[in-house]
């Protein structure tokens, strides 16, 4: 396998997906992107469900860094708050990638070792490592997002507040909730 081309196949597949969301991946309209006919893409991806686990690599792999990096600028705001704005500009900024990463069953064995973890490990940071808090923390932050996506808060609804009151929420439940290296 050449992984220049599988990278500019994987790029082609990004660019549909940025352009006209996940119903425009197919094999047969990666291959036209890319300038090539459709079995070559088989020498590369062994089909489109392939194509969607790069595409989740590349999701997480951005997931992770626009953490790290929320994670290493925080300052006197509260962290909860300060990751979430992080994840919420992530699913904004790309919301087909978003959703390809997010909304659909994640192709674990496909992505690269400690990936996943290292996308955990901002929100596992500012939680204590309590992991009940952080998946609660993530399915709140994962609905919010999904139902602004889907334009489902009324207009003029203060999201900033909504997010502001959740992470509160989740700040006291860390604050009241013993370390466990302490219990």
């Amino acid at each position: 396998m050449n992984a220049a081309r599988a990278q500019q196949i994987l790029a082609a597949a990004r660019a549909l997906l940025d352009a006209e969301g996940p119903d425009a991946l197919s094999m047969r309209r990666i291959a036209e992107q890319v300038g090539i006919q459709a079995p070559s893409l088989y020498k590369h991806f062994a089909d489109k469900a392939a194509v969607e686990a790069g595409l989740q690599a590349q999701g997480m792999t951005r997931l992770a860094q626009e953490l790290e990096a929320a994670e290493a600028a925080m300052g006197s705001e509260p962290p909860l708050l300060v990751l979430a704005r992080a994840y919420r500009r992530h699913a904004l900024a790309g919301p087909h990638l978003y959703r390809i990463t997010h909304s659909r069953p994640l192709a674990r064995a496909a992505l690269p070792e400690g990936l996943e973890d290292r996308a955990a490990a901002p929100l596992a940071r500012v939680v204590n490592g309590d992991i009940d808090v952080a998946r609660s923390f993530w399915a709140f932050a994962h609905g919010m997002v999904v139902l602004e996506l889907d334009g489902r808060f009324p207009s003029g609804a203060d999201l900033d507040a909504a997010w502001r009151t959740g992470c509160e929420a989740f700040a006291q439940a860390v604050r009241n909730k013993p370390r466990a290296d302490t219990a």
